[in-house]
């Protein structure tokens, strides 16, 4: 199966058209790497990305996420509402600071499947991208694909990110 994969940026925190909701009962904190368990953090991308086939990550152990957690270029976020007896997550984000080009890269970026359509992705995003300008870069990117949600673009787009770069590939059958 092909896909295509768009790259999107912002090169000025004033092209930035964010869309905050009201969401009382959700949390979104930054979790330290002291305190990302591997279990978290693949509790946060499986439930998000297994619809869309995220895969590049599914296999990793527990040593390769806490490496990765460590990294201080990496910032993590996570969206949980209260309610029903406990925390349930809601969404999540990865924030990647490329030193190289003195950029951040919203490297990950999702709602778990029940919370689509509800306007928090919206909300989520205009997060994201705030704390990705806090870190001072010259730019914030991320990328999506056609095996996206189809409102993933539109809400990119829609918040003031521009496509730079397209490409195609391959994506093996599950």
């Amino acid at each position: 199966m092909r896909a295509t994969r768009t790259y999107l940026e912002l090169t000025t925190s004033s092209g930035f058209r964010p869309a905050f909701g009201h969401f009382p009962d959700v949390t979104l904190a930054r979790v330290l790497a002291a305190d990302a368990t591997p279990e978290l953090y693949r509790h946060c991308y499986r439930s998000v990305g297994e619809v869309f086939r995220w895969r590049d990550r599914w296999n990793w152990g527990d040593e390769q996420i806490r490496a990765h957690l460590a990294d201080p270029a990496i910032s993590l976020y996570v969206a949980t509402r209260i309610g029903g007896g406990g925390e349930a997550l809601v969404g999540w984000y990865e924030l990647r600071r490329v030193a190289e080009d003195d950029s951040v890269e919203i490297a990950y970026f999702g709602l778990v499947p029940a919370e689509l359509g509800r306007g928090l992705g919206k909300h989520l995003l205009s997060c994201a991208v705030g704390d990705a300008w806090a870190l001072g870069p010259q730019r914030v990117w991320l990328h999506t694909c056609t095996l996206d949600h189809p409102n993933a673009l539109p809400n990119y787009t829609t918040r003031g990110f521009v496509p730079y770069k397209t490409e195609e590939y391959e994506v093996a059958e599950c």
